[in-house]
């Protein structure tokens, strides 16, 4: 049989041993070469690479160029030895996958950082806002102290209270989206108990509120004759038969009714206020004027009422211009944020209110 040129089965299983080596060569070359790695088409070379440790091989050779970054050397045996998984037992990691990613998405509870405001006060365009405020405050001061200036026939109570409430209404049409046209350090005082103002930004803001108060005030003095601001530059005073007491509670009501207009109507998630924020801060402002002026000056705003001490010299009442609002301030700030905001469907799905 052997002369006759065919094989014997001993010899051709060897054929098709040493066949499928060659194969199995051939393969394990190709995939190296896609991944990089080169590798010699001997057997000897091919398993110094494949079986070297990895720690033999780092010292040898520069692994980083090598294989792709956090490629493990003996990746190739692991997968080729694994079994198959099954769809359905990788389905709990599919689930854990997207409860980490919905996990992750959640937003961080705010930290004592996020209160305090660091961030916010050191960027170079929380400038602006600043200067938004003391401008603010500045016009606020001129355009409604000059209404109360008496030029011959005291001014009333309505023209007072139309100036003060128009001039707030059209800031905050300007000055609303630059920095929330506080003017106001009792509305910032009150923002911040509700937790709509940070920390450094209220100190901030109230520093700029009075700069902007003064200046409007000294302009106003050089803008009007020295016979018009004889009497005073639009300052607030308790009327006749009013004691501390009752000056603090007027501007404590007051104040407190403006602070909870502003949190109503720029509450977030209130849809039904869109558009009418500036009218309906103006009119809390007259009415509270109408009510106010003939009692205590209806000041509701400490800064308002610096300014024209600032520049007269006159301190008669100051500190009650400023307990008075703050206090009011404080506590519709407070209130607003625990009884009063506006809630979720989730949170009024979530009460006990049937």
């Amino acid at each position: 049989m052997a002369s006759l040129g065919v094989a014997s089965p001993a010899s051709r299983a060897e054929l098709w041993v040493d066949f499928c080596r060659a194969f199995a060569d051939r393969h394990q070359h190709q995939r190296h070469r896609r991944r990089g790695v080169w590798s010699s088409s001997k057997r000897s070379r091919r398993a110094k690479i494949v079986d070297a440790d990895p720690k033999t091989l780092h010292n040898s050779m520069n692994v980083s160029t090598v294989f792709p970054e956090e490629y493990p050397v003996h990746q190739e045996e692991n997968t080729e030895h694994q079994p198959e998984t099954n769809p359905e037992n990788e389905q709990p990691n599919h689930q854990t996958s997207s409860q980490h990613q919905q996990q992750s998405s959640q937003p961080n509870p705010p930290g004592a950082k996020d209160y305090v405001g660091i961030d916010e006060v050191t960027k170079v365009g929380f400038l602006v806002p600043l200067f938004a405020e003391a401008l603010g405050t500045c016009l606020l001061v001129i355009i409604g102290c000059a209404s109360c200036i008496n030029w011959g026939t005291a001014p009333t109570v309505l023209h007072i209270a139309l100036t003060f409430g128009l001039a707030v209404a059209s800031l905050a049409h300007v000055l609303g989206p630059v920095s929330g046209c506080h003017v106001n350090p009792a509305v910032t005082l009150g923002l911040l108990v509700s937790g709509n103002c940070t920390i450094l930004k209220a100190i901030c803001y109230a520093v700029c509120q009075c700069c902007g108060a003064i200046a409007g005030a000294a302009i106003l003095r050089a803008a009007l004759p020295a016979k018009a601001t004889s009497q005073g530059l639009g300052m607030t005073l308790l009327g006749n038969e009013v004691n501390n007491g009752q000056g603090i509670l007027i501007e404590a009501i007051i104040t407190f009714l403006l602070v909870l207009v502003v949190h109503g109507v720029t509450d977030p998630k209130r849809e039904d206020c869109k558009g009418w924020a500036p009218m309906a801060i103006g009119l809390s402002i007259s009415v509270s004027h109408l009510a106010a002026v003939p009692l205590t000056g209806s000041s509701m705003n400490p800064a308002r009422s610096l300014g024209p001490a600032v520049i007269v010299g006159l301190w008669t009442d100051q500190w009650i211009y400023w307990v008075g609002p703050l206090l009011g301030a404080l506590v519709a700030g407070a209130l607003y944020k625990i009884s009063l905001r506006a809630r979720s469907k989730e949170e009024e799905q979530a009460s006990y209110d049937f």
